[in-house]
């Protein structure tokens, strides 16, 4: 082959290669729509916005920091003789920008664990010093602060044959975490999760929907932080595609994907008899996590085994954080992310690929293995409690009891995710109902000539029905409030990640309506038509005497001012 066939042949690949990686890279990014799904399905209503824009503000402050210092700290730790040289090198940035969507990665995992109580400057505060140098440290030490990754920090060059993780279910997935553990531990639990004798209150999020929806978005977008870190496809010298390679951690990525859920809701089946959704889906990621360390050096029938573990010890872990340290991890970040980074990277030694292709026992990984964890977590550990300890010293870490109660959407946001509960039909009028001529048997003055309050509680559903009943019945003036009771409805048993609660206060709405003009047995009539399901549950209708109105406004009173 000529010199300017292989020129031809290396800027060839060269291109193919990065336009694949920034493929990859953009679904990479995509995952963190899967984070703020995940993140807000397993949470309290109240406190949903605030996830969401924890997570949008870890990407646009994360990255910001990590170009500007991070990956120059990452570069300085790794021995890079030029450590900022990126900034001004746009050859360097597509490279920079695969580093970033992996750091980024690793800094969004904090925020499920300390969810419902931190403050939105603890957090934003901890994401700076995170994407400048906690994670950049991590970086050097481990992939020397390369952005397109490779095993030249200190970790991958020593200790024997140099620790190894692929695609960062130690260096990124471990390390956000463990970092999640140790905030929330600083943090304290949230208020009523446990009681004064140690034991758990559940506090179930509010949408298993937005959790699963979450968890398949993640899996989507793995396939780039796992397959897309294969980043040449195109040998540059021979322009060969790298089939094979590609095709092995596309293989284990999804074997590992699958059994990490089979254990997961396999302990839950046999722990509870039931097969816990919430657990289904967190084992899927546990799955990913444990096998994204190894997913390129291990034997194909190796995945399914770390993926069942991986899976299988998330409830356990959940349990000891929950049970024996009190530590309250919202999002089960530790036991997805955590341990099970930790358990796919010192497997790996176990499962690995020999030169002829079977498979052979690394005996010469286990110890680099076991020191690049126990660095990894030792500093994770102390850098993430300094700057949670320094913020929780000053008063600057949790909000108030107060906020807390009310939901952090309102206290840090001013919104509410869910402003309206009652949306339906538009009403058809909302002019109050005239007899005319008709002879009415009540001699034309209702209610006795008096007011009256009809109050129901009714069943969420028929809400949108019941406005429009009322409406038809000349009573379109209402207050409607989401309420909690208890009445000939049995008591249920729910399950949040496992663990069983009772719930014996069902959801109801509750209406109010006060009446002068209009008979108020007509409306309690229209309420009970329209909420009937002829199920236990529909609910009751209340008719009681009002003493005195007054209209705010026009300052009138009794029948006028209604």
């Amino acid at each position: 082959m000529s010199v300017a066939m292989q020129a031809d042949v290396a800027a060839i690949a060269d291109s193919i290669n990065a336009v694949w990686v920034l493929t990859v890279t953009f679904l990479i990014f995509f995952m963190h729509a899967g984070f703020a799904m995940l993140e807000a399905g397993q949470v309290r209503s109240k406190n949903v916005a605030n996830q969401l824009t924890k997570n949008m503000l870890t990407w646009s402050v994360g990255v910001t920091v990590f170009f500007l210092v991070g990956q120059g700290v990452g570069n300085v730790v790794g021995g890079n003789a030029a450590p900022f040289g990126y900034v001004n090198d746009p050859n360097a940035w597509v490279g920079w920008l695969f580093g970033a969507v992996f750091a980024m990665t690793a800094a969004t995992i904090v925020s499920g664990a300390v969810a419902g109580r931190a403050k939105l400057r603890a957090y934003v505060t901890y994401t700076i010093v995170l994407a400048a140098v906690i994670y950049p440290v991590v970086l050097g030490f481990t992939w020397a602060g390369s952005g397109l990754l490779s095993a030249d920090g200190f970790l991958g060059t020593t200790f024997g044959a140099g620790f190894g993780d692929f695609a960062g279910g130690m260096i990124v997935h471990g390390m956000g975490g463990i970092a999640g553990l140790t905030a929330a531990w600083i943090l304290g639990p949230r208020l009523n999760r446990f009681n004064e004798d140690g034991s758990v209150n559940v506090i179930p999020g509010h949408s298993i929907t937005f959790a699963v929806l979450g968890t398949l978005l993640l899996c989507f977008g793995w396939y780039g932080f796992n397959v897309g870190t294969q980043a040449t496809i195109l040998d540059p010298e021979t322009g060969e595609f790298m089939g094979a390679a590609l095709g092995r951690v596309a293989l284990t990525t999804t074997l590992g994907m699958a059994a990490g859920a089979i254990g997961a809701s396999a302990f839950s089946l046999y722990k509870t008899g039931k097969v816990d959704t919430l657990y289904v889906a967190n084992g899927m990621l546990a799955g990913l996590v444990g096998i994204t360390s190894n997913t390129n050096a291990i034997v194909w029938w190796a995945a399914p085994i770390i993926g069942f573990l991986a899976g299988a010890q998330l409830p356990l872990v959940f349990g000891f954080v929950e049970k024996r340290l009190h530590i309250d991890d919202v999002c089960a970040v530790f036991p997805v992310h955590g341990s099970a980074g930790v358990l796919g990277a010192l497997l790996l030694p176990f499962f690995t690929v020999g030169e002829a292709g079977g498979w052979v026992i690394s005996t010469d990984l286990i110890l680099p293995q076991v020191v690049g964890v126990l660095v990894i977590a030792g500093w994770t550990i102390l850098a993430t409690a300094a700057v949670f300890g320094a913020l929780k010293a000053v008063g600057q870490a949790r909000v108030t009891r107060e906020h807390e109660l009310e939901g952090l959407d309102i206290a840090e946001h001013g919104v509410e995710t869910y402003p309206e509960f009652g949306i339906g039909e538009e009403p058809v009028s909302t002019s109050v109902r005239t007899d005319g001529g008709v002879v009415r048997s009540d001699g034309g003055a209702p209610n006795r000539g008096g007011i009256k309050m009809v109050v129901a509680y009714i069943r969420p559903d028929r809400l949108s029905a019941v406005k429009q009943s009322l409406v038809e019945a000349g009573a379109p003036s209402i207050t409607v409030t989401n309420v909690s009771g208890r009445g000939s409805q049995p008591a249920k048993k729910g399950q949040w990640r496992g663990e069983e609660y009772v719930v014996d206060l069902h959801q109801k709405v509750k209406i109010e309506c006060v009446v002068a003009e209009i008979p108020a047995e007509d409306v309690a009539t229209a309420i009970r038509d329209a909420a009937m399901t002829g199920e236990k549950g529909d609910g009751k209708v209340f008719v009681m005497p009002v003493e005195q109105a007054l209209q705010i406004r026009t300052g009138t009173s009794g029948v006028d001012a209604v």
